[in-house]
């Protein structure tokens, strides 16, 4: 038998899969997706890859063929349909099949196993007195502890007797030989669900509701697999319908995987399915350890756990009976990975289910433009829920006008309208939520008398003011101390553009000091029990006001919060890509739909310098088809997804000038390509962010209506670049992006 192995290295030269005779006492154990030790090149230098295929024929001389040496120590082997996903992946997203293989394995290497261990008492309490008795005498202090303690409890804890009992591991070991006790070792899971299962509230569900559960439903019994997107209001019950349709999936022996766009999400998701099903629930996300990572991978391979839920890297929890995916407010971006291959979650997911024969579920009050498409030409079926659970009409919009409020001659950060309001509501001990889409207390610095921005010297971008002093880049993390003597004029005025948490917290506390705030961005949440903690917090009505970044307005569910304050919306309408009014418009939706969640009634208050934006409008009028109708109707005369479709190619190196001319190269090469009149070329040109980490950034962008000619594009520059043999520059891929390079 021979196999067909990608080897661990992540180069292109190397990216195709290389034939390795099987020795017999492997035979039966090498399978697809093992992960085995090779001996590789000219001086067989022992190396590690991935089984992707098994065959009993060799297109090669047989005598000319190395063995695998052996299974890779401590390794995952990875599922057969994984690997078909990853080869889906390095096809249509651009990387090497090692990159691809990674990325499709949330798991790679075994962890030790954390054990429990207990001490129990093989005599009865009278034999146990007696020996204790003797141990006195002898002045054995620690044994007679031990022995005692015993009497009255005949199953203690190895660790307690070690640390709060001060008995050494020696004097246990001594009893152990005299067959006076045993040590009992227990493998024992890493739980990343560290509370008691909460009380379930199962609801009944709405007629509009039900027709979903049995339509999808009756697909499924018919053997029809399709994609359902449910376009429902916020406050509209879709997570029931989620629970309802995961619960039926089970009861066929079936397993579900529930993708959540924020870490930030997994806990309040957490909570409620777990009411409902238990242990069989578990999660998985970037923020837990490698030992809690693998124990949750053990407990899917031994059938304990059969939903699992987690943002985009849960979608390769390899189940082996797969029935349902449910993705939801799949509009998110951080559905789209940010290193290569940069695939999207959701067409992954769909490939997922073709594979599997499952279904595929998406959700959102904000649907994103490609979905919504996709149900208007019917190739997604689609569903509406209008209606809040709670019988709550949706939140009264106000939208502020900060020309006027200045005019005015308030120079506040809050509309009159919005103080006034959140007065209000902190009289009443009602909650507040405040979305602001920039963190820290700055936005930029910069010198009042010449004009100069202070940025990060390995980055294009400008630094960012906090408040311990310290001026700080949000990509690469180089910081210096503030001053206000300007590097470039000398003039003692520099001063922050002020408009991040921070500075919204501090004039909360300022204006409110009666209020008790919280405050949640990247910089308040470096670990995952920060998350739990603010929310659980803010949920308990431990807090009058929530201060946050975009992820205070995902998903949330807090039956406390009438007022949503939307700070500063112009941050979101301006930003440089074509998608910056559907991103607004999702956020302002979005963040005002946590409002009014409870009994009683909502109000959002959007502030900004744009109050006509159209993106402002229909966000006021809640209108998500008459928005959708605008928009689509520009991405159609530009041609931009969905309706067309855009790869992004992005050169990078630390040498500028051979990354222009790199560029220049590849969009020559583009040029001559046969197809060249079906598409469209934009650039070469420098990236939005020209230079991160000391790396400079050049960008093409092609368009076709045609994804496989844009697929075809980037066969032909990955073939052709690698005759180049590369070794200071890269060049990346991004299909339809998310945002500008």
């Amino acid at each position: 038998m021979y196999a067909e192995v990608i080897i661990d290295i992540s180069h292109e030269k190397l990216d195709r899969p290389f034939t390795y005779k099987i020795p017999a006492r492997l035979e039966n154990l090498v399978e697809e997706g093992s992960r085995v030790d090779i001996p590789f090149g000219a001086g067989n230098k022992i190396i590690t890859g991935y089984v992707i295929r098994l065959t009993d024929k060799c297109s090669y001389d047989p005598s000319k063929i190395k063995e695998i040496t052996d299974i890779s120590k401590g390794s995952v082997k990875a599922d057969a349909n994984l690997i078909k996903l990853a080869t889906f992946i390095r096809k249509t997203y651009g990387s090497t099949q090692i990159n691809a293989l990674k990325t499709v394995m949330p798991v790679k290497k075994c962890v030790k196993r954390e054990v429990n261990r207990r001490v129990v008492s093989k005599m009865d309490s009278n034999k146990l007195l007696c020996l204790a008795e003797e141990a006195s005498k002898k002045h054995k202090n620690a044994q007679e502890r031990l022995l005692r303690e015993l009497i009255k409890y005949p199953d203690i804890s190895y660790t307690f007797i070690t640390g709060k009992m001060n008995v050494s591991a020696q004097t246990i070991n001594s009893l152990v030989k005299n067959d006076v006790i045993e040590v009992i070792s227990e493998n024992v899971y890493r739980n990343p669900i560290k509370v008691d299962r909460p009380e379930d509230t199962k609801n009944i569900l709405s007629d509009e509701q039900m027709k979903i559960v049995n339509d999808v439903n009756a697909d499924i019994a018919a053997n029809k697999r399709e994609t359902y997107l449910i376009h429902g209001i916020t406050g509209s019950g879709k997570t029931e319908v989620y629970m309802h349709l995961i619960e039926d999936r089970i009861k066929e022996g079936k397993q579900a995987i529930m993708l959540i766009p924020e870490i930030a999400l997994t806990y309040q998701n957490l909570m409620r399915f777990y009411a409902r099903f238990g242990n069989m629930v578990s999660v998985i996300h970037s923020k837990m350890t490698a030992g809690e990572r693998y124990d949750q991978f053990l407990k899917v391979k031994e059938g304990q756990v059969r939903i699992m839920i987690g943002p985009r890297s849960a979608l390769f929890t390899p189940f082996d009976n797969l029935g349902i995916v449910i993705i939801d407010e799949e509009h998110e971006s951080s559905y789209k990975a940010e290193n290569m291959p940069k695939y999207h979650a959701r067409e992954v997911a769909e490939k997922l289910c073709e594979l599997t024969n499952s279904v595929l579920v998406l959700g959102s009050a904000t649907p994103s433009l490609e979905s919504y498409y996709r149900a208007k030409q019917g190739i997604y079926k689609l569903y509406k829920l209008n209606s809040r659970l709670t019988g709550n009409t949706l939140p009264t919009v106000y939208v502020e006008d900060m020309r006027e409020e200045l005019k005015n001659g308030n120079k506040s950060v809050f509309s009159k309208r919005l103080h006034d309001l959140i007065k209000d509501r902190l009289e009443k001990h009602e909650q507040i939520m405040l979305f602001l889409n920039r963190r820290g207390v700055s936005g930029f610095v910069s010198c009042r008398e010449c004009g100069e921005v202070i940025k990060c010297p390995h980055c294009d971008v400008s630094l960012s003011y906090h408040k311990d002093g310290m001026l700080k880049c949000h990509y690469c993390g180089y910081e210096k101390p503030f001053s206000k003597i300007c590097p470039k004029c000398g003039s003692e005025k520099v001063r922050g553009f002020k408009a991040g948490t921070q500075m919204i917290e501090d004039f909360v506390r300022k204006e409110f000091p009666y209020a008790l705030t919280l405050r949640m961005d990247a910089d308040s949440t470096k670990k995952q029990e920060d998350y739990e903690s603010i929310l659980s917090r803010f949920s308990n009505r431990e807090a009058d006001i929530l201060i946050g970044t975009q992820m205070i307005v995902k998903g949330h569910d807090f039956k406390g919060v009438t007022l949503v304050g939307i700070v500063a919306a112009d941050m979101a309408l301006n930003s440089e890509d074509y998608r910056a009014g559907e991103r607004a418009f999702q956020q302002f939706v979005q963040a005002g739909g946590r409002a009014g969640r409870g009994d009683n009634p909502g109000e959002v208050v959007i502030q900004t310098y744009q109050p006509d934006h159209y993106a402002v409008n229909y966000a006021k009028m809640q209108d998500y088809e008459a928005f959708y109708e605008d928009e689509i109707k520009y991405r159609e005369m530009l041609m931009y997804p969905p309706v067309g479709n855009l790869l992004g190619v992005q050169i990078t190196g630390e040498d500028e000038k051979r990354v222009i001319k790199l560029s220049s190269v590849i969009s020559d090469m583009i040029d001559k390509m046969p197809i060249r009149k079906d598409i469209g070329k934009i650039g070469p040109a420098n990236a939005t962010l020209s230079k991160k980490c000391d790396i400079y950034r050049r960008v093409i962008y092609i368009k076709s209506i045609d994804y496989d000619k844009l697929i075809l594009v980037k066969d032909t520059i990955e073939t052709e670049t690698d005759k180049f043999n590369l070794t200071k520059e890269t060049v990346m891929f991004d299909f339809n992006p998310m945002s500008g390079f």
